[in-house]
C-alpha cells in the first residue's frame, strides 16, 4: 500500500494550494503586530507585567490584592502592563490608573471573556490577534512578573516566562507567585526534579507571596 493510499485526501489539491498560500500571507499581519507594539511601546521604562484570571470578580479578595500591588509598583517608577481584559488584568490597570501612571493593556481578540477594560492609558491599548506577538511583547519590557491565581491562559503565560528564563533566551526576572495555598495545590514541580525533567535550581525562578509587601519585597530584593 502506497502511501497516497494510507492517507486521507483531506482537500483536492487546488484547495490545498490556496490554502497554503494564504497561510504565507500571514507574516505581514505578523509583522505589523510586532511593529505596532515596538514603536508605540518605545517611551515605556521598565515594566511589571501581572497576570492572572479573567473571571475574578471586583469583590474578590485577589482583585484588591492587585490593585494595591500595581498602585505599589507605579509609586516605584515601573509601568504595569496586563491583559486589558476584566478580572485581575483590570485590576492592575485600575490600580495603577488610580496611582496617576501610564498603564498598558495588551488585550487579544477571543471568542468570550477578553472585553475592555476602561483603566488603559489611551494609546496604549492594543488588540492582538496573534497569542505569540502578546506574549512576547509582555516580556520586551518586564522587570518582573508577578502571577495571580488563572487558568489555562495564566498558566500558559506563565511557563513561556520560566522557559525563557530557564533556557536564558531572555536574562533573570524575578517571577512572584502570589496565593502560595493556590500554586502549591496546582504546581507539584518537584516531580520534575525527581524525574530528572528539570534540574533542582530551576524550582527558585520563582517565589510565593501572600502579601502585596511580600511581592514587593521580592521583586526589590532582585534588584
Amino acid at each position: 500500500m502506497t502511501a497516497k493510499d494510507k492517507l486521507p485526501q483531506m482537500m483536492p489539491n487546488t484547495e490545498a494550494q490556496g490554502f497554503t498560500a494564504r497561510e504565507s500571507w500571514r507574516i505581514f499581519g505578523i509583522m505589523a503586530e510586532f511593529v505596532e507594539g515596538t514603536e508605540r511601546l518605545k517611551p515605556i521604562r521598565p515594566a511589571v507585567s501581572i497576570f492572572g484570571s479573567a473571571r475574578t470578580k471586583p469583590d474578590h479578595p485577589y482583585y484588591e490584592k492587585t490593585e494595591r500591588i500595581a498602585r505599589q509598583l507605579s509609586d516605584a517608577g515601573f509601568s504595569v502592563i496586563s491583559g486589558g481584559g476584566p478580572g485581575i488584568m483590570e485590576a492592575a490597570n485600575r490600580g495603577a490608573s488610580e496611582a496617576g501612571e501610564p498603564t498598558i493593556g495588551l488585550n487579544i481578540t477571543l471568542p468570550h471573556e477578553q472585553t475592555d477594560n476602561p483603566y488603559v492609558t489611551p494609546g496604549l491599548r492594543f488588540k492582538f490577534h496573534y497569542f505569540a506577538l502578546r506574549k512576547m511583547h509582555f516580556m520586551m519590557r518586564a522587570k518582573a512578573l508577578v502571577t495571580f491565581p488563572g487558568g489555562y491562559g495564566t498558566l500558559d503565560e506563565l511557563f513561556e516566562v520560566l522557559t525563557l528564563v530557564q533556557t536564558e533566551k531572555t536574562k533573570p526576572v524575578p517571577v512572584v507567585l502570589y496565593g502560595s495555598s493556590y500554586w502549591k495545590r496546582l504546581l507539584h514541580l518537584d516531580v520534575l526534579v525527581e524525574e530528572g525533567a528539570i534540574a533542582p535550581e530551576d524550582i527558585k525562578l520563582f517565589r510565593y507571596a501572600d502579601t502585596p509587601e511580600q511581592a514587593w519585597e521580592h521583586i526589590a530584593a532582585f534588584y
